[in-house]
């Protein structure tokens, strides 16, 4: 882990996505971060200690999901699946596939598998998954205030956690796709899908990955868009904890689910698609979903 010194900082954007604005101001304690995302070889100890079954190794339970279509309700996960040509971007569905047999020990479905893939971040695990993990190491997951601080690696204004160029002097500073999504991926950063926890330069925290390779799970309910910034010094929220669970429900969903705040971006975010490899930038994502491309890792608070 690395010491984040915490401090003052201006949360959000106002320049991307409506989701990161408005920009505010806010302030967190210092607290201890992991170095890396939390590995394939890392979740494999817990589970071999404690014999801990997934959310999506369990079949799904009916009265939780009415209505639910029998092909729903089996044990599986969201896997990305490469289209062999261009698609309609306004479907996710062309690439979105919900795998039975999927899970972190087979992230693209049963018949594959993290052999030489441990060092690879876990993938495949929804929040009660990471939570129970996150006890067991007697750590914290992060909020989403705290998470972007640490990202910025101490410096503010930034459009990403590098500095302003995505490519500067040629070299990739995280996994994200190349080329044209979802289709085609010229794997110009010498990976497609996943890549080994700090194959990429770290920030200026020490911190690898924080941006691209696989999103990253936060503990801060989602809402669609940040509070007002405060007009007085004195009002400045200090550790915010972001909306509550009721917020985080999607309007267009009948079976109201909570959502929890993901950062960070990862290898499929793409120009041409979705340009979240940013430290602002978010999204919400269902507690009971798991999926190939959203990882996480822990945090330990200073005593207050």
């Amino acid at each position: 882990m690395v010491w984040i010194p915490g401090g003052l900082f201006k949360m959000g954007s106002d320049h991307h996505y409506s989701e990161e604005a408005p920009a505010h101001r806010v302030k967190v304690d210092g607290f201890w971060m992991d170095q890396y995302l939390v590995t394939n070889r890392d979740f494999a100890e817990f589970v071999q200690a404690t014999g801990y079954k997934t959310f999506c190794e369990k079949i799904p339970d009916l009265s939780q999901y009415p209505g639910a279509t029998p092909e729903m309700l089996v044990a599986a996960s969201v896997v990305f699946v490469k289209p062999d040509g261009p698609v309609d971007l306004r479907n996710p569905y062309q690439w979105w596939r919900f795998i039975p047999g999927a899970n972190w020990r087979s992230p693209q479905g049963p018949d594959s598998s993290i052999s030489g893939r441990l060092d690879h971040p876990v993938v495949h695990l929804a929040w009660q998954d990471i939570t129970a993990y996150s006890r067991w190491v007697g750590k914290e997951i992060p909020t989403e205030a705290e998470w972007e601080f640490a990202a910025n690696g101490g410096h503010e204004g930034r459009e990403f956690a590098w500095g302003d160029e995505l490519i500067p002097n040629g070299i990739h500073q995280a996994n994200t796709w190349q080329g044209t999504f979802p289709w085609q991926n010229l794997g110009e950063d010498g990976f497609e899908g996943t890549s080994p926890v700090g194959s990429y330069p770290p920030n200026d925290y020490g911190l690898f990955d924080m941006i691209g390779n696989v999103w990253e799970w936060t503990s801060d309910w989602y809402s669609p868009k940040h509070p007002n910034e405060k007009p007085k010094a004195c009002c400045i929220p200090k550790n915010p904890r972001g909306a509550s669970e009721t917020e985080s429900f999607d309007p267009r969903q009948e079976i109201k689910i909570s959502r929890k705040v993901m950062k960070g971006g990862s290898h499929l975010c793409a120009p041409n698609y979705c340009k979240r490899y940013r430290p602002s930038a978010r999204m919400a994502q269902p507690v009971d979903t798991s999926t190939s491309h959203l990882g996480f890792r822990c945090i330990m608070r200073e005593a207050r």
